[in-house]
């Protein structure tokens, strides 16, 4: 059933005159998200400019049980901001203005639809750090990336998106406007109420405004690339880093397919001749960045590295990451569908879990590309397949469902920063159990009882 004349009436009168989409043509970019092959056409897109237009959409819409599913840049990789059937899609990218970066208290309040990038570079210029770097930072919003959890690159030292969420300016679903957290480094006045919504993918209040945390900016950076004959070696060599008391700030690898997408698009001149490739970046103060660097060095030359190539300024230490963060759209050029996925595993099965990709790829005859953050058991299989070819989409399922079991039984995890979504929904009761999925529930019922958020994501509520 489409959506009723009535609520679009309503919805112009709420918004700015060029603020509402309703014909076909403009909704079809709105109509999928960076998950392969689902799409789903919404009933109108809304794109607000304040918290207190947010609040009359969805005042509007608990009070006709029209479904919401909020949007910033689209980047989402399980389907999260894919629309249900005639649903309002809540797109937050006009709300992208930053409110203050405040150095004496080392903080930066933003409203949603502001960009990573923008973030990342306004805390530059206040001579400050944002952590947080996930691959799509160039376009992602902070508001997607809070309600996602997002991690990135750096995650190994410095941590997720949670870990700098100091407040939240968050509408529910009736309308009401609510503010959690504040300035202060301790607070532990009541529940902490932010950290509900944070990793909520949308279903329990839309996010309209994030105050982050910042740090000091590092003094300086080592960036070095590492190449081995074996993926073992690799592995054991992010162990052994580990095991030294050395955390880098970033510590990635690719596998021998991703390693050549990689070259043939971005042209860096990897080598090409080894089956693993470790990305190894240390920073901090400059004594300490130094010997970090070295030893990293030497452990990796004790586990067989073939070739360490250490950057020699800041422009080869772009081209070196590079290799990396380019790894998902080399890989986007060689099939027409491109299927990332995302299972973290403890450390020391990292070895064991990348074989495993390799093997299940073999069985199900598929092309896979691995790469990913080693250092915290992050891994991204990634599937080069064509959605048109229904029977192969078949065996990418099968695959998939055999590498989410093998990642649980050893102790790890479905997603690790892409979240659940609607592509991982049905694998989530293998990995919670039912008292979990129970809170979740009933967490979900309390904040929102008609249902309108967010509708079929990440867990099925009962009628």
């Amino acid at each position: 059933m489409a959506l009723a004349p009535e609520v679009l009436t309503r919805l112009q009168s709420l918004l700015d005159s060029d603020a509402l989409l309703t014909a076909e043509e403009d909704l079809i970019p709105y109509a999928f998200d960076g998950t392969a092959a689902l799409r789903v056409m919404p009933g109108c897109v809304v794109f607000p400019r304040s918290t207190e237009q947010v609040a009359a959409v969805l005042k509007l819409a608990n009070e006709t049980a029209t479904p919401v599913v909020t949007r910033g840049s689209g980047t989402g990789l399980s389907g999260g901001s894919l629309p249900v059937p005639d649903c309002i899609v809540l797109c937050l990218v006009r709300m992208d203005r930053m409110d203050e970066v405040d150095r004496a208290n080392l903080t930066l309040l933003a409203e949603a639809g502001a960009t990573t990038q923008a973030i990342s570079d306004a805390a530059t210029a206040a001579g400050l750090f944002y952590p947080p770097d996930p691959g799509s930072m160039k376009i992602s919003s902070i508001g997607g990336n809070v309600a996602e959890n997002s991690g990135g690159l750096r995650g190994l030292k410095y941590g997720v998106t949670r870990n700098y969420v100091m407040g939240l300016e968050v509408v529910l679903p009736d309308g009401e406007v609510l503010w959690t957290g504040n300035k202060c480094v301790k607070d532990v006045a009541g529940y902490s109420i932010k950290d509900v919504f944070i990793g909520s993918e949308g279903t329990l209040g839309v996010i309209t405004k994030v105050l982050l945390k910042l740090i000091p900016k590092p003094e300086t950076k080592r960036t070095m690339l590492a190449t081995f004959a074996q993926m073992d070696q690799a592995a054991q060599t992010v162990s052994d880093i580990i095991a030294a008391q050395i955390i880098p700030c970033t510590l990635e690898f690719l596998d021998r397919t991703t390693i050549h997408c990689v070259d043939d698009y971005a042209k860096i001149g990897l080598p090409r001749d080894c089956e693993a490739l470790l990305l190894m970046e240390t920073d901090g103060a400059a004594p300490v960045v130094e010997a970090e660097a070295a030893r990293m060095q030497e452990i990796a030359r004790k586990n067989a590295c073939k070739e360490v190539l250490v950057a020699k300024d800041e422009a080869e230490a772009a081209r070196l990451a590079s290799a990396r963060r380019t790894a998902f759209a080399a890989l986007a050029r060689v099939m027409p569908t491109t299927i990332l996925e995302d299972i973290t595993v403890p450390r020391s099965q990292l070895a064991h879990m990348v074989r495993f990709v390799a093997e299940i790829a073999q069985k199900h005859n598929l092309r896979v590309g691995t790469f990913g953050h080693m250092g915290d058991g992050n891994l991204h299989p990634t599937f080069l397949t064509d959605e048109r070819n229904e029977e192969e989409m078949h065996r990418v399922e099968a695959a998939f469902a055999e590498l989410f079991d093998e990642a649980i039984r050893l102790g790890g995890t479905i997603t690790g920063e892409h979240g659940v979504g609607v592509a991982k929904k049905k694998y989530l009761p293998r990995f919670a159990d039912a008292a979990s999925l129970r809170v979740m529930r009933e967490l979900r019922r309390l904040f929102d009882p008609k249902g309108i958020l967010n509708p079929g994501k990440v867990i099925d509520m009962p009628e």
